[in-house]
């Protein structure tokens, strides 16, 4: 592997990180940053959310329920690009609320490289399984 493709895979994998720790924050604002303008979700029910802002609200109306804890993506592989400037994260993600049961499922993110930074173009969650309340 090249040198730049490992440091895109380190700095997509770090970008991942921070999103997870915001997310148990419950810091909608914050996530700005780490999505394009025009971004689109699909998310684990099958639903789209196009656009940032879209996206920042879904996150923050998540926040605002009742027994929410968080979301968290685990990274499984990224696959960089030639250029260096657009990757493809892998992964296994897994939704937790007090009281209620989880979920869990894979996703997919293309990121895209805007200035140096890495923010996410488009991701895709698949919801797989429904687990067990979280006391």
């Amino acid at each position: 592997m090249v040198a730049g493709m490992i440091e895109a895979e380190t700095a997509v994998r770090a970008r991942r990180r921070l999103t997870n720790k915001l997310i148990a924050g419950h810091d909608a604002a914050r996530l700005k940053p780490f999505f394009m303008a025009d971004a689109k979700v699909i998310a684990g029910d099958g639903s789209l959310i196009t656009g940032a802002a879209a996206i920042l609200d879904a996150f923050a109306r998540q926040f605002a329920e009742p027994g929410f804890v968080a979301y968290v993506r685990t990274t499984e592989s990224v696959a960089v690009d030639e250029g260096g400037e657009r990757a493809a994260e892998r992964g296994a993600w897994q939704g937790t609320w007090r009281g209620r049961p989880g979920l869990s499922g894979d996703y997919l993110a293309v990121w895209r490289k805007v200035t140096g930074q890495w923010v996410i173009e488009s991701e895709l969650y698949v919801t797989l399984a429904q687990g067990d309340e979280t006391p």
